[in-house]
């Protein structure tokens, strides 16, 4: 395993106990806007349609303004530009995140980590 595999950093935005937002749904949120429906999104990640169903609910009561709009009656679904500006600015995060690899506490830590548990 590579030094960088040693660390994994998870941006998650929470919302009392609920995740508002994570890696998952970043994927789903640019699979509808790809798409243009939940189902053909869930289809493109390999997931349930009512998975990403739940998904999109989550996001909808967690954000101030609706991330994902549907059509109703099979119609589609649509990412919203409040959707469309919390997907931006998460991404950033992530971004951002994945730039600590080069910092001195990372480095700190990746010497002082076992490559595996001891018995």
């Amino acid at each position: 395993m590579s030094a960088t595999g040693k660390f994994k950093i998870k941006l998650q935005i929470m919302c009392g106990e609920e995740i508002a937002m994570g890696p998952g749904k970043a994927d789903l949120l640019e699979a509808i806007a790809a798409e243009g429906s939940i189902s053909a999104a869930a289809r493109a990640l390999g997931m349930s349609y009512r998975r990403a169903w739940m998904l999109v609910d989550v996001m909808n009561r967690c954000w101030r303004e609706v991330l994902v709009e549907t059509g109703g009656g099979g119609r589609g679904a649509v990412v919203t530009g409040h959707g469309e500006m919390v997907l931006a600015h998460y991404r950033s995060l992530q971004a951002a995140a994945a730039g600590l690899r080069e910092g001195q506490d990372w480095q700190a830590l990746e010497q002082a980590l076992r490559e595996r548990p001891q018995r």
